[in-house]
């Protein structure tokens, strides 16, 4: 179960248990700061009290929605104590609204981080388009998250949830995963480092010289596609956006075909694009089948491009074009190809296929 079907189905507290009990720890540190006991909200999300005292302790996104939300409720606070005021129940979904009526993601990120600010001064998050950001990729956006008076025992999951809510509210606004480049934090990696390949399927990096989620810049012009109706629905049932990752992608299908189509030594496997989004062969296939899409094709008309290519820029026999296309012999390249450009190769090169 993904983001987009959570909000309409009921937690299950028995899936796969990843969340780090750290996190758990710090729900009930917000317990005790408020002087109120976290054993009702425990026992709502099926966390023996025990566990708390185990290092190694996980529970699965379901358990930890169930006690975030109790805790949320009983300390009318969204926040579970992290900045110098409470955030009271609803705040988020505020931000979420005055979002709403962007035109695009990018105008919409940076309402949300704005507006952040307008909630509390202890932390602020800024949108940099790739002109400004400092990656080096010119591909890539940023949005930075400045720790200005977190405690350092609330540092990890104060920032975490910042950038996981972020996340999850751009991917439901407009309907589609945001492809993750990196990620980074400014605090050590701490002993439950396993937990982060799920919270941010891409790299991260600890003790960088600053908190930011770094992502693919072309999802920044994509429309946002929620309207009141809809958030209306999603706020009913919001911390699976934050918990769990979306899955459609709808920038998939030109993201593959655009690293099919590099010059490379060889054809791209399936394995070896799926490492580049960050994702396994697995979910890209059932992510373009998703979409209407399938793999095969693209991989072919990728193989069609590149053979179009070499038999137009260069003097390559055949043979060696079929080769650099993907195609195991001569025989089933000409055929292919005569499929797809309604002439042979060679035919093609000489100009009868191109008019």
């Amino acid at each position: 179960m993904d983001a987009q079907t959570a909000a309409t189905e009921k937690p299950d507290l028995l899936g796969v248990k990843a969340t780090p009990i750290a996190f758990v720890r710090a729900i009930a540190q917000a317990y005790d700061q408020a002087g109120l006991s976290a054993d009702a909200a425990l026992a709502k999300a099926q966390i023996p009290p025990h566990f708390l005292q185990q290092d190694h302790a996980t529970v699965s996104a379901a358990q930890f929605e169930v006690l975030s939300e109790a805790a949320m409720r009983t300390l009318d606070d969204e926040a579970l104590g992290w900045f110098e005021r409470r955030l009271p129940w609803g705040s988020y979904g505020l931000l979420a609204r005055a979002s709403l009526s962007a035109p695009t993601l990018a105008v919409a990120m940076k309402r949300w981080c704005r507006h952040h600010g307008l909630l509390t001064s202890a932390v602020s998050l800024t949108l940099l388009e790739p002109a400004h950001a400092t990656t080096g990729r010119p591909d890539t956006a940023q949005v930075i998250l400045s720790d200005l008076a977190i405690a350092p025992a609330l540092k990890e999951f104060c920032e975490v949830t910042l950038l996981r809510n972020l996340l999850g509210f751009s991917a439901w606004i407009i309907d589609s995963r945001i492809a993750l480049h990196q990620v980074d934090f400014s605090f050590p990696a701490p002993a439950h480092v396993g937990a982060y390949a799920v919270l941010f399927p891409c790299p991260v990096r600890f003790n960088a010289p600053a908190t930011r989620l770094c992502f693919d810049a072309s999802y920044l012009s994509l429309p946002v596609r929620r309207d009141e109706s809809a958030l209306g629905s999603m706020l009913q049932r919001a911390l699976p956006l934050t918990i769990r990752h979306y899955r459609r992608d709808r920038r998939l299908v030109q993201q593959v075909q655009q690293i099919l189509r590099t010059p490379s030594a060889a054809p791209l496997t399936a394995e070896q694009v799926a490492a580049q989004l960050n994702i396994s062969s697995r979910s890209l296939f059932r992510m373009l089948r998703e979409v209407g899409e399938n793999w095969q094709d693209l991989k072919h008309h990728a193989a069609m491009a590149r053979a179009h290519h070499a038999l137009m820029s260069s003097t390559l026999p055949i043979k060696r074009v079929a080769e650099v296309s993907g195609f195991q012999n001569e025989k089933s390249f000409i055929r292919a190809f005569k499929v797809w450009a309604g002439v042979t190769p060679a035919a093609y090169r000489s100009g009868q296929g191109t008019t």
